[in-house]
């Protein structure tokens, strides 16, 4: 048999020959060991035989397709032996320094940090987002980051002391929907923003908005952190964390959940998310004790800033539960909303909103039981349920499809729009707008709130809001009048007119005008009603005025002269939510509807 040339297969050096003239090799033994771009490529035999000479030497540069050895064939002889696969449970030494290290920074090795969670009936981080997240979907960034403090503590210690830099980040499936998850841990330097998880949080939310996913913060913690050494800055005030969060507003929904003590930089990015969820426990606040007292503003404990009976009343916090475990069930719930329609849905017998207003015109009701009635079971969320009660606001869903609602609230005011209530309502016309949620408006208002202490408020700019918002609205709304549809009041909640809904109905209790009826009677009739002397007589004719008047303004007159679309059975409102918005919203596309969500 012919003798065969073995060939470099690439220009490279000679790092080894394995063998000598003489020598039998088997087919595939390795024979030559070569180095090119510093990596080594091992030539094997091509098939059996004996060494008839060695071409080349260790150090020796060759060319490619240089001979390096020459074999004389041998007929039958055995190849090299195929190596048994390896135990597929066996971890080489690098992947198991690997697994160790991500082994630290779990619950499980860090026992006196759960403990201390036990302590102060909180759970850890990495207990929330394994609630949070749908099991098994968590991807976790940056798990092996440690703080930036190398130059003043040793690396063991920074391992061990402060694991993924004291935030936990990473992407999974809320509800079956990707989501970009950020949780402080408070256990790590008190939940503080360091150097590096400043650069987590850069990663995360450039990829929320390139990939436009939801965001959810779980943002307990102190804020600033002092003591990082290892990145050189002078004031650390060009990071972009901010900046690029708040960009994220308007683009994705932001939900932000807090439990214990959230201050200074950790607040800043919760007051930036569309939705505010926190425990009992929760103090927020935009600087904590160290900053009170630094700044000359007396001596405070954590407890004292910004607690809930302070947050929820001013409308900080959207919704206020009891722990943990509720506040991650309600931030699912809320992503809920903006992930698409429910297909498992049952109502209440919609008969029952007949008799959902009072027959008596004065009398007051709880529009909160007419919510829960025309709503989907169950489906009802309601923000910012302490702050601006004069309209309630809420995510509801109508036949499995959600959708925003606002409604004026008769025991408050009568119904009458004061600022916060317009602010309230304002804000959540933009979170609908931007998330594309078409809006019920339940209307029952005698008009905004007026008078020298409601002037006090600045009440003319915050009633504008209303209007800037509702003419500014790419989502339909659908507008049912309940009672009272007066003045400027009413016109705000259907967006600036009766005509800018795609619907505008009432109830037949339903009652129109300029302004409150009692009012008009007296303003332009002054002169008729000043002219009767008798007190008896004048307050009958009064009456009589106000009869007239109502019977002028009632629902089915208003539809008479087509300035609402239909006067209708309460029982049928439901109807005419899903077929008017549902026809309405088809040609919604997506993308960033507004530039941003107001915060306030």
């Amino acid at each position: 048999m012919d003798q065969e040339k073995l060939l470099a297969p690439m220009a490279a050096t000679v790092v080894r020959v394995d063998v000598r003239p003489g020598d039998e090799v088997r087919a595939g033994q390795q024979v030559v060991v070569l180095e090119s771009m510093k990596m080594e490529h091992l030539v094997r035999a091509p098939a059996a035989g004996v060494v008839a000479a060695v071409e080349v030497a260790a150090g020796e540069a060759v060319k490619q397709d240089q001979p390096l050895l020459a074999l004389d064939p041998v007929d039958g002889a055995e190849a090299e032996p195929v190596a048994e696969p390896a135990d597929l449970g066996d971890l080489r030494a690098d992947l198991a320094e690997v697994r160790r290290r991500h082994e630290v920074g779990l619950d499980a090795n860090r026992p006196d940090a759960v403990r201390r969670r036990r302590e102060r009936g909180q759970r850890t981080a990495r207990e929330n987002l394994a609630d949070l997240c749908d099991p098994g979907t968590f991807v976790e960034y940056g798990a092996l980051v440690v703080a930036a403090q190398r130059q003043r503590r040793g690396l063991d210690e920074l391992i061990a002391r402060t694991p993924a830099d004291g935030l936990v980040t990473g992407v999974a499936e809320v509800n079956g929907s990707r989501c970009v998850v950020l949780a402080y841990d408070a256990t790590v330097l008190a939940g503080t923003q360091g150097a590096y998880n400043h650069a987590k949080k850069d990663r995360m939310f450039t990829l929320a908005a390139r990939q436009r996913l939801p965001v959810v913060l779980l943002a307990e913690g102190g804020g600033g952190r002092p003591g990082d050494t290892d990145v050189p800055t002078v004031a650390g005030l060009d990071v972009p964390s901010f900046h690029l969060f708040a960009r994220l507003s308007g683009l994705v929904p932001l939900v932000g959940v807090v439990s214990g003590r959230c201050f200074a930089g950790n607040a800043a990015l919760l007051g930036c998310c569309d939705v505010v969820i926190a425990t009992g426990d929760a103090t927020i606040g935009m600087g904590g004790p160290a900053m009170i007292e630094g700044g000359g503003l007396g001596v405070y404990a954590p407890e004292e800033i910004g607690p809930l009976s302070v947050q929820v009343p001013n409308g900080v916090v959207d919704v206020a539960v009891a722990d943990e475990a509720e506040a991650v069930r309600v931030a699912r719930r809320y992503l809920s909303y903006f992930q698409g329609p429910a297909s498992d849905w049952s109502c209440s017998d919609q008969r029952a909103l007949r008799a959902a207003v009072p027959e008596s015109r004065v009398r007051a009701y709880d529009v909160r039981t007419v919510i829960d009635t025309l709503a989907d079971t169950d489906s009802v969320l309601e923000l910012r349920s302490e702050f601006g009660v004069g309209i309630v606001t809420a995510l509801v869903r109508v036949d499995g499809r959600p959708l925003g609602l606002i409604a004026n609230n008769p025991m408050h005011l009568g119904g009458a729009i004061d600022a916060d209530a317009a602010d309230k309502a304002a804000r959540f016309l933009q979170l609908c707008d931007a998330h594309g949620l078409p809006v019920v408006s339940l209307c029952d208002t005698p008009g905004f709130m007026v008078g020298p202490e409601a002037e006090r408020t600045a009440t003319v700019r915050h009633f504008g809001r209303m209007f800037v918002v509702g003419a500014n609205l790419s989502v339909p709304i659908c507008a049912v009048v309940l009672r009272k549809a007066y003045g400027l009041g009413v016109m705000a909640m259907a967006g600036g007119s009766l005509k800018v809904p795609v619907a505008t109905v009432s109830w037949p209790t339903g009652e129109f005008g300029g302004m409150g009826l009692e009012g008009a009677v007296r303003l332009g009739f002054a002169r008729e009603l000043a002219a009767i002397e008798d007190p008896e007589r004048r307050a009958a004719a009064e009456r009589e005025m106000v009869r007239q008047a109502y019977e002028h303004g009632k629902a089915l007159n208003t539809a008479s002269m087509f300035e609402v679309d239909d006067v209708i059975d309460p029982a049928e409102t439901r109807t005419w939510i899903t077929a008017t918005l549902a026809s309405a919203a088809a040609g919604s596309g997506p993308g960033k509807r507004r530039p941003h969500v107001d915060t306030w």
